[in-house]
């Protein structure tokens, strides 16, 4: 049924035309009267069809239905030609009446699409308005009324009924050239609209005596307004006329503006070129253009004020928070340049804090951004009211606040606000999720003129010290100082480096040897990296490792690891240096194995390498199987079935369950060197160490000491039934160049065991 009457729509436009040109020519002697009755009975039955089917909002629909009634009686009662001033009153009112029904039901219809804004449209309605009937009075009725005068009831109504239908042309303009998006129905009742609209200036025509248009022709377009209505009634798109639409991307603005400034400007050149025809026209002319001048000057006013209030709204939405109302990050920088300006005459160190939220990604990702956001507005609030009113609170981004306190003296008083901060997070948020502790780490600095230089560089140190709250366990105060901020440039300078060393070649594999303490035999090799910067700096592993895993460097820097190893390893066995089935262990970062390429990455390393998979270990430490654990299980099984055998290294200082033993593909243990250092002398390390043993034989898990620099830890790992160790008393890491000499010199020493300690 939806179909049909949709298809019907563009019938009826098909039917406009042809209706119009039967009517306009009076084709095959079709006579006019029954064509005009036709339009009427048609108009009447689709549009309630259309109204039942399609449901458009009860304003359309009811105002459609009184437009159609009164425009039925108007063309019943048209009198306009008759020669009693009541019939021709009944019927310009009946013809104004219609153009009301019009303008209510689009300024309603304007109003509903955009939703905001109705001032100016009434304001740049009514412009044009008045321009339109100061030269509708010129054009129009003045010279109809000298031609044939009539009483002022009728002559006013005539105006009336014009002006307004210029309020109809404009409010129909800016339907068309608003922000919302044109659907079929907008442009069928704005073409129905417009068709009615020439019939009026056909039947004004008439009126002025300029110029005699037939009754066949002046009917023609309210003939095809007829049948667009049925139309716009008919389409589907009905149901939506008086909705907010979706907003284009491009808003045509300049078609306003063009025709209120044409109905200002228009009159005023009327004005000066002609003069007035007698005294009635004279104060019709002034009366007229006062009142345009007052509407215009009203619009302006008003224009003035609303983009005032705009411009003030603007300025408080760039700078405040929308979630917290607080002052955000520029609107901070500001307020701390000016404490650190006036700082100089009164005396006084501004301190700023730098306040984090820990741990705040838990509570996104467990109680929902809702929850999330709740939480800011509760610390927000908890701020205002622990902290001095002479403290202004901003949040600058994420869970990140900022306390400015213009008037502390001295270190001593920012470590009290700090205190009072963090007392205040003792009571938990009441949320409606329910109560939640949140804790904070805090950075504090105060303004020193010889490291201070700016706003901005007073809130980065207070930044920086917050990190060292952050590294420090969370939930305490860092007071920025001189070291800090040099250990931040020397990062930041590592960490630009370090994007460009392998580019450069910087950096470089070394290996350590693991032994079979009981065959003396070397068995394998851990590879470890090492970074020669190209001015002779030597980087700690310590130190650009973290950074590498921080920024996601070590992703393309693992990868080469990898292959580079295996190749060595490939090169060794070649020249036999070493056992055919000598291992090669490579570290493996989390960040690594979280990269779905990673898989791939190993199976190319082995390929290019010519190296069998279970020749190759990936030593892994306990937080891997903390932080996504079963991400990071999916890879590891991944890489177990294809034969690459998996090591947990530095066992014994995570946090990880025991349980995840049994998860995880793993098949090597290497006992951490912090209990291999007291093996030989503390007991308590040697019962650790043994318990460990034991797991991993229960377990049928290899194990692997590390750290090995005493004879006597080796005896006793002996003692332990532990068969593998690696450490400085068996080798330091040494370049692939010399490993021929280290392992060769190994080789002479035979069984470990038979060593003794030194006397």
């Amino acid at each position: 049924m939806s179909k049909a009457v949709s298809r019907a729509a563009w019938v009826m436009i098909g039917l406009a035309f042809i209706a119009s040109g039967l009517h306009m020519f009076e084709f095959a002697g079709v006579s006019t009267d029954a064509i005009y009755l036709t339009a009427t009975v048609q108009v009447f039955v689709f549009s309630v069809l259309g109204v039942w089917v399609n449901k458009p909002d009860r304003r359309v629909w009811s105002a459609l239905l009184l437009l159609i009634v009164v425009l039925i009686f108007a063309q019943i009662f048209d009198q306009r030609d008759a020669n009693t001033v009541f019939a021709q009153a009944t019927s310009e009112f009946l013809f104004f009446a219609v153009q009301l029904v019009l303008v209510t039901g689009l300024f309603i219809t304007v109003q509903r699409r955009f939703g905001k804004d109705p001032v100016n449209v009434v304001f740049d309605s009514l412009i044009i308005g008045l321009g339109s009937w100061f030269l509708i009075w010129v054009t129009f009725l003045n010279p109809a009324r000298e031609i044939s005068p009539d009483v002022v009831s009728v002559t006013a109504l005539r105006g009336a009924t014009l002006a307004s239908s210029a309020i109809v042309i404009f409010l129909l303009a800016t339907l068309l050239f608003g922000e919302t998006e044109r659907t079929p129905a907008v442009w069928l009742a704005s073409s129905a609209i417009a068709f009615s609209l020439i019939g009026d200036l056909f039947y004004a025509t008439n009126q002025s005596g300029r110029l005699e248009i037939s009754n066949e022709i002046a009917n023609a377009p309210y003939i095809a307004s007829l049948f667009l209505v049925s139309a716009t009634v008919l389409h589907p798109s009905v149901a939506t006329l008086a909705s907010h639409s979706i907003r284009r991307i491009r808003q045509p603005l300049l078609g306003r503006l063009i025709l209120t400034t044409t109905a200002l400007v228009v009159p005023v050149v009327v004005l000066a070129l002609t003069n007035p025809t007698n005294e009635t026209d004279r104060v019709v002319r002034a009366v007229s253009i006062f009142v345009l001048a007052a509407a215009v000057t009203s619009r302006v006013i008003f224009a003035v004020r609303s983009n005032a209030a705009l411009q003030t709204r603007l300025i408080d939405s760039a700078q405040t928070d929308a979630l917290t109302n607080l002052p955000n990050r520029g609107l901070m920088l500001e307020h701390v340049a000016a404490s650190i300006e006036n700082s100089r005459f009164g005396g006084y160190s501004p301190t700023v804090l730098f306040i984090d939220v820990d741990r705040f990604k838990n509570i996104n990702d467990s109680l929902g951004h809702s929850a999330g956001d709740d939480v800011l507005v509760s610390v927000a609030q908890r701020l205002r009211v622990a902290l001095p009113e002479r403290c202004i609170v901003g949040r600058i981004s994420g869970d990140e606040f900022v306390v400015l306190d213009a008037k502390s003296k001295n270190q001593s008083d920012a470590v009290l606000l700090a205190d009072m901060v963090l007392e205040s997070f003792h009571e938990p948020l009441a949320l409606r999720q329910g109560d939640v502790f949140v804790s904070a780490s805090i950075g504090v600095a105060v303004f020193e003129p010889e490291i201070t230089t700016s706003a901005d560089d007073l809130l980065r140190h207070a930044d920086t010290a917050m990190y060292r709250a952050k590294d420090a366990g969370r939930n305490c105060v860092a007071i920025f100082d001189k070291s800090m901020l040099e250990r931040v440039n020397q990062r930041l300078a590592v960490e630009t480096a370090l994007y460009r060393a392998l580019e450069r070649r910087e950096l470089r594999l070394v290996h350590q040897p693991i032994i079979d303490i009981d065959l003396g035999d070397v068995i394998g090799f851990e590879a470890l990296m090492r970074w020669d910067m190209e001015d002779g700096t030597n980087v700690s592993p310590a130190e650009f490792i973290p950074i590498a895993e921080e920024t996601g460097i070590i992703v393309p820097i693992g990868a080469w690891a990898l292959l580079e190893a295996l190749t060595h390893l490939r090169g060794w066995i070649n020249q036999g240096i070493c056992r055919r089935d000598a291992t090669m262990s490579v570290n493996v970062s989390p960040r690594q194995l979280h990269d779905p390429n990673f898989v791939a990455v190993v199976n190319e390393a082995l390929m290019r390498s010519r190296m069998p998979a279970d020749q190759l270990w990936l030593e892994v430490t306990e937080g891997v199987m903390i932080t996504q654990p079963e991400q990071a299980l999916d890879t590891l099984r991944r890489l177990s079935e294809v034969g690459v055998r998996v090591a947990i290294d530095d066992f014994g200082t995570g946090y990880s369950s025991l349980s995840f033993l049994q998860r995880f593909p793993i098949h090597r243990l290497k006992i951490d060197r912090t209990f291999i250092n007291e093996l030989a002398s503390d007991n308590n390390a040697r019962s650790l160490v043994k318990t460990i043993i034991a797991m991993a034989n229960s377990l049928g898990l290899d194990v692997v000491a590390e750290g090995v620099e005493t004879v006597e830890q080796l005896h006793a790992l002996g003692d332990l039934h532990c068969s593998k160790a690696q450490g400085y008393l068996i080798s330091h890491p040494v370049s692939p160049e010399t490993m021929a000499s280290t392992v060769a010199g190994l080789d002479k020493i035979g069984k470990w065991p038979r060593l003794r300690p030194l006397k």
